[in-house]
């Protein structure tokens, strides 16, 4: 049959676009599927086909928010992320389908009408309710009772016919079935079966657990001293729907660690009281039996069954909440203000061991190492001074980085009190993961002659000029901006972190000529290979002249270079917008500006006005769209530009070096270091972080803790209690204005 194709009317500032029939577009998609992505993004349904085409041909999120907004409507990374999540769902959904229908088919009991329900069926849940009574089990008592005959009797009662139902029940007695009791039995395991099976029955219980669920924990008694970290949720009850994804997190920690244990339920007599007004249909003998069935057939499947299908939801629904924190978290991180290309002093503090010192040049490349001792034991703080500055000297550094873990603040003092003979900016920098990164594969192959101190201290260094670069040679995880990471879904959080630090990396764009192959990895197109292959290709042919040179890399083929060429800058070429995210393929556009001009690009570029004279009108295509064409234009202005915000200094309040520093009242000094669902964590100079709730973020309302404060942001805050047994310290930020 010929494959037709439909040309699709769309609104105004859509390209044209020849589109195959949407049945054609993915694996089994249905027209239905469309319609309910865009019912719950609110969005066109054009813009879900558009969508799916581009990522069917291999297009990345990043390219598509970046490069086809025309295509999609101007959809943002968020809204394509889930458009692509949804469309898994329901190739997944279908693939499900396939199983579900093939299994039925071979025991014979496929019909018409189901084969319809099925395929119109949109939701797991649901698929999976129509399939259980088909689907192979274990032996269970009301297979056992159909192996013995009951199930004609189990049919008679289900019915509730006005019979003499002992005399029936002793037809269906047998060498298996000795007594009436044993056939009533039966039937009524039979029954119970039948009842948990029932697609409407488990819909309706369903329903009632998402309204009215209940969640409770309950100390172990025996372990209720080892479990005192979990002695808010000892005696706890809280409706389910209400629970925020924090404590339903910590309560089934504790459940796996064994100190609690966690119920999710609703009243059991309310729900056996629906079920009986929707299946009891008489008064007669039959009635007490399938009363009793449907109160077995609650406690003992319905009941589990629903519960861990809701512990399951829930636990996903907390794990997503997780997730996404720690993704807005590590996203703020990334994209925290970068120093830029300076000659670095790093150190590394430490006590016992001394702190290492590395000197580094503009591009991260180490000098020289050092070790000084100004802390006990040793207290060499004079000589320790006299080397920093003679290496601040030597290698006219022009700003320190000092990472801010053990020792971090004694070291910091002692560097401030030092004179430099001019200025040298200081700076305390995160340091978490650096540690990771020291003992790692990339850490051993950039620098394999040095130890982990060393590598850890250049990593600080590095950290200080541009976190993003830096940050990425990171599992994500050790960064450590998130909570309960290791109580979620990791494959997920993997996933999610990975798309965190994509989008945070084509945002800000990668020099070709200067970027390592772990930041390469993350522009769109690339990936691990093809990152090696250019910085092999960039070794043995050196720095890259233009953008197109790309296409001599191995296995870096057409598709590819539309999909990273954006993201890739290459500075000082002889092609002005490669240094831009002006892509490749609207090259021509600019150069047809700057022609109708009789000008250069590159006197386009640096010329405002010139570039006030260009009317974008002129220049729309079915190719380059209004929303292009500004884009465009926005990047002349500036090319290359960086999104980042300007780094600022910052010092802790003088004093306050400890918890016992601490007093009441106080208005410190701070950085925000965490943020969670309620609230931040601020980081005041002192070891432990103190906490500042959601409720004392801001003098208004705070929904999330997003809203008020930014990772790294620097903030002033005021102590309001000390809890010097739990090291814990409660701040305010509100109160602190």
């Amino acid at each position: 049959m010929k494959k037709q194709t439909f040309t699709l009317k769309i609104k105004k500032g859509f390209s044209a676009y020849l589109l195959p029939a949407i049945f054609l577009l993915l694996p089994r998609m249905k027209n239905e599927y469309i319609r309910l992505i865009s019912d719950d993004l609110s969005i066109r349904e054009t813009q879900v086909l558009h969508v799916s085409k581009l990522l069917d041909e291999g297009a990345t999120i990043p390219f598509i928010a970046r490069y086809r907004k025309e295509a999609t409507g101007n959809l943002d990374e968020v809204k394509l992320s889930a458009i692509k999540e949804k469309l898994a769902y329901f190739r997944d959904l279908e693939k499900r389908k396939e199983t579900v229908l093939k299994t039925i088919d071979e025991q014979g009991k496929l019909t018409p009408a189901l084969k319809a329900e099925i395929d119109k069926c949109t939701d797991q849940n649901q698929l999976e309710d129509i399939y259980l009574p088909y689907k192979p089990k274990r032996k269970t008592r009301a297979t056992a009772a159909l192996e013995k005959g009951l199930g004609p009797l189990a049919d008679l009662i289900y019915l509730q016919a006005a019979i003499n139902l002992e005399q029936k029940a002793e037809e269906f007695l047998n060498d298996e079935v000795t007594t009436v009791d044993d056939a009533l039995q039966g039937a009524r395991d039979i029954i119970a079966e039948r009842i948990n099976e029932d697609a409407g029955v488990r819909n309706q219980i369903r329903n009632l657990f998402r309204r009215e669920a209940v969640l409770t924990s309950r100390v172990i008694k025996s372990r209720a001293e080892e479990g005192s970290k979990y002695q808010d949720y000892f005696d706890f009850s809280e409706p389910l729907a209400r629970c925020p994804s924090h404590r339903m997190l910590a309560i089934r920690r504790g459940e796996r660690e064994g100190f609690l244990s966690m119920d999710i339920s609703v009243d059991a007599e309310q729900a056996i009281a629906r079920l009986q007004k929707k299946l009891i249909r008489s008064d007669n003998a039959c009635t007490a039996h399938v009363e009793t069935a449907i109160s077995d057939a609650y406690k003992r499947l319905l009941k589990p069954s629903i519960e861990t299908e809701f512990r399951l939801l829930h636990k996903n629904k907390a794990d997503e909440e997780a997730i996404a924190v720690f993704g807005e978290n590590l996203r703020q991180l990334l994209l925290a203000p970068p120093l830029g290309p300076r000659r670095i002093l790093a150190i590394d503090p430490g006590y016992r061991t001394g702190c290492k010192v590395v000197a580094l040049d503009q591009q991260g490349g180490l000098l020289e190492t050092a070790t000084i001792f100004p802390h006990p034991p040793q207290n060499e703080a004079a000589r320790a001074a006299a080397q920093l500055k003679e290496l601040v000297l030597r290698h006219r550094v022009e700003a320190i980085a000092i990472g801010n873990g053990t020792a971090g603040k004694e070291t910091e003092k002692l560097v401030r009190d030092i004179d430099f003979d001019g200025k040298v900016r200081i700076f305390l920098v995160n340091e978490n993961g650096a540690s990771i990164y020291s003992a790692s594969e990339a850490a051993r192959e950039e620098f394999p002659d040095q130890d982990v101190t060393v590598r850890g201290a250049v990593s600080i260094g590095r950290r200080l000029m541009d976190p993003l670069s830096e940050l990425v040679k990171i599992d994500p995880k050790s960064i450590g901006v998130g909570q309960y990471q290791h109580d979620v879904n990791q494959t997920r959080l993997k996933e999610s972190l990975d798309t965190v630090v994509e989008h945070c990396v084509n945002l800000v764009g990668v020099d070709l000529n200067t970027a390592s192959r772990h930041l390469l990895h993350y522009v769109s197109g690339l990936g691990p290979k093809l990152a090696a292959n250019i910085v092999q290709y960039r070794q043995e042919n050196g720095p890259f002249k233009s953008r197109k040179e790309l296409k001599k890399v191995p296995l870096l083929g057409d598709k590819a270079f539309e999909q990273c060429a954006g993201f890739l800058r290459i500075r000082g070429g002889s092609q002005p917008l490669d240094e831009s995210a002006v892509h490749p393929e609207s090259y021509p556009v600019v150069e047809k500006m700057a022609a109708d001009l009789g000008s250069t690009v590159t006197e386009l570029i640096r010329n405002k006005e010139l570039r006030k004279k260009i009317d974008p009108r002129k220049y729309v295509s079915p190719e380059t769209g209004e929303l292009t064409l500004k884009d465009i234009l926005r990047e002349l202005e500036k090319p290359g530009r960086d999104p980042r915000e300007e780094l600022k200094d910052f010092s802790f309040a003088e004093g306050i070096d400890s918890i016992d520093d601490l007093r009441e009242g106080m208005i410190l000094p701070g950085i925000v270091t965490n943020i969670t669902k309620f609230g931040a964590f601020v980081d005041i100079g002192i070891k432990q972080d103190g906490l500042v709730h959601i409720s004392h973020l801001a003098d208004r309302f705070v929904k999330d803790p997003n809203e008020a404060v930014k990772l790294q942001q620097i903030v002033r805050v005021k102590v309001l209690n000390i809890d010097r047994a739990r090291q814990r310290v409660q701040l305010s930020i509100k109160e602190a204005r």
